[in-house]
């Protein structure tokens, strides 16, 4: 599949993937940090953004994509950053194709199997019919019934566009609903990735605890594990000098 993405900066290759729901807008502040020392590509993953739709959605075909973008770009090797949904892609990725992957970055999720718990939220959006909205206005006002933050519904709205005048979500809703628990499966394989990978996880968040050292460890021998001070799952928009710092710091080494 043919990802979109967004590309910018200069030097060597680094490849950010965006979480549930998001796209690659969504680590735009963290990428302008960086374009100075990385050639940055923000990429959409499927069923996200701009990217196209499709009925298989899971970790394998995510990360087949991602090795179709780099061969389609002439990337040998990269650093690869995922977020949460997209740092179990990156996961995948470095296990199915290590030879790819110079270092890897994998932001507050571990490789670990995780409950579905974004129901209410599939919930909201599936009671939005695009087709028939007036406004973006009457769509926050349907989300607020269900979602009382009012920056998760933003954040969801981002998702809302237009097509031919008419309301439309960039996201493919119906197969992200029906194969929603394939976002919490756990990333495993026969043969660790052995070159260098940052766990970097919000000091607020569950998402990375320390029970998981064992699973990280098994799949990802050569690791280092740190929580962003002040920072919760969404420790990009939280904390975005720290984690820009983080990354700086370990790529660099």
């Amino acid at each position: 599949m043919k990802l979109n993405f967004k590309k910018s900066g200069q030097g060597k290759p680094l490849i950010i993937l965006h979480g549930l729901f998001g796209s690659a807008d969504n680590w735009m502040g963290i990428a302008k940090s960086l374009e100075e020392n990385y050639t940055l590509y923000l990429v959409d993953q499927r069923n996200h953004g701009d990217s196209p739709h499709a009925e298989e959605w899971n970790y394998a075909a995510m990360a087949a994509d991602l090795h179709e973008l780099l061969e389609a770009e002439g990337l040998d090797r990269v650093y690869l950053l995922g977020h949460s949904m997209g740092g179990k892609t990156a996961m995948k990725m470095a296990l199915m194709y290590p030879e790819r992957v110079e270092k890897l970055v994998v932001a507050d999720i571990a490789p670990r199997p995780y409950p579905v718990h974004h129901q209410t939220i599939l919930e909201a959006l599936n009671a939005v019919h695009p087709g028939k909205l007036a406004s973006r206005k009457e769509a926050e006002d349907i989300l607020a019934k269900y979602i009382s933050e009012k920056g998760i519904r933003q954040f969801l709205l981002k998702n809302l566009t237009r097509v031919d005048g008419a309301f439309a979500w960039k996201i493919n809703l119906p197969v992200i609903t029906q194969q929603i628990e394939n976002v919490g499966e756990a990333i495993d394989s026969d043969k660790p990735f052995e070159k260098p990978v940052l766990f970097m996880g919000g000091a607020n968040s569950d998402y990375i605890k320390n029970s998981d050292k064992e699973a990280i460890e098994k799949l990802f021998p050569d690791n280092r594990i740190i929580h962003i001070k002040n920072a919760g799952h969404w420790l990009h928009a939280e904390q975005p000098d720290a984690v820009v710092a983080t990354l700086k710091a370990f790529l660099d080494a």
